[in-house]
């Protein structure tokens, strides 16, 4: 995906984001003196991002010194927002990380909040005639329009003895309810949010992990900076991934009161409480702590392994828009801030 100029929108939104939080340079605010730092979210508040909301009811950015700004959610990429200057850092996915960072954005890792794929490829658990990825052939994809999902499906419908030739329609958020009322036959929902309403509902999923049919596994969610402004101001870069990961350390350790923290934050957002409950404790068990039981942390190795999927794909361009031949230095796509080990 070649680099471009931010659209129309995104400037815009670039624009008046900067013009309201009365930055005085790189994430200052001119009044309070406080170093102000604008967190693009990459959907509408879910347990994905219930580490942030502990933080920040805690006070735990407060204590820092940092006034932590949540921007309200836009159909912009967070990357496009971070890379454009409307935002210090936003919450992304190791595949989209990869791309806009080959591709020349102005964007560096700082965090994992999830450990592993927490997405999979989904199906209605009451259909007889898919009982494995290669039965997908033929089939409707319901996708959310990124440029690793169609490569990433025919990978997986591949390696279990399929063609991997399937029609795709995006539909973002009415994927699921395509799914639902058959008129789509799969889709990549996150297993603890999306899974957990389906079930809840009376609707339940089947899954197919990626990594069960040679794809690497990937940290579904990171948190990605701008670069420039992790070097221009490495303090307060420091100070807010510190508060951040204290506050998905939390959630991994106290799943029910972080997701009535969350909750608490969003009172309208939520039909069911008792869902975002079920999805932290499932995030809490497997998805938040790294095999060494650390939270936000990104191993160089397993970074890579997901970039190189991508790149022997050749689904990463450069910034002149042409593939990526070379193989790039992963570890220079992320960075420990803080200089927590591992």
């Amino acid at each position: 995906m070649p680099r471009t100029r931010p659209t129309l929108a995104v400037a815009l939104l670039a624009a008046a984001l900067a013009a309201t939080a009365c930055t005085g340079g790189t994430g200052t605010a001119a009044a309070g003196d406080l170093p102000v730092v604008r967190v693009a979210l990459d959907w509408t508040p879910n347990t994905n991002h219930t580490g942030l909301e502990v933080a920040l009811a805690k006070g735990w950015f407060a204590d820092a010194g940092l006034d932590v700004q949540v921007l309200p959610y836009t159909d912009a990429q967070p990357d496009a927002l971070v890379d454009a200057g409307a935002a210090e850092a936003g919450f992304s996915f190791h595949a989209a990380s990869v791309v806009a960072q080959s591709a020349g954005a102005d964007l560096v890792a700082v965090l994992a909040p999830l450990q592993h794929w927490a997405t999979a490829v989904g199906v209605r658990a009451d259909d007889p005639a898919i009982t494995r990825p290669r039965d997908l052939d033929g089939r409707v994809y319901a996708g959310f329009g990124g440029p690793v999902e169609v490569p990433l499906l025919r990978e997986v419908i591949r390696a279990d003895g399929g063609t991997g030739d399937f029609t795709s329609v995006t539909l973002g958020t009415s994927a699921y309810a395509a799914l639902h009322a058959g008129e789509a036959d799969f889709t990549i929902p996150f297993v603890a949010w999306e899974g957990v309403e389906a079930e809840r509902a009376g609707t339940p999923m089947r899954y197919f992990r990626y990594q069960d049919y040679g794809v690497p596994d990937a940290y579904s969610v990171l948190v990605d900076a701008r670069r420039s402004w992790v070097e221009a101001e490495p303090d307060v870069a420091a100070a807010f991934v510190d508060a951040l990961r204290r506050g998905y350390e939390y959630a991994a350790d106290h799943p029910d009161e972080a997701a009535q923290i969350l909750v608490d934050a969003h009172p309208d957002a939520f039909a069911d409480p008792e869902m975002v409950v079920e999805s932290q404790r499932l995030l809490a068990a497997e998805y938040l702590r790294a095999d060494d039981g650390t939270v936000g942390t990104i191993d160089p190795e397993r970074f890579a392994a997901f970039a190189d999927f991508l790149l022997e794909h050749g689904l990463l361009s450069g910034p002149d828009g042409d593939p990526v031949t070379e193989r790039p230095d992963w570890s220079t796509f992320h960075v420990d801030v803080t200089g927590a080990t591992s």
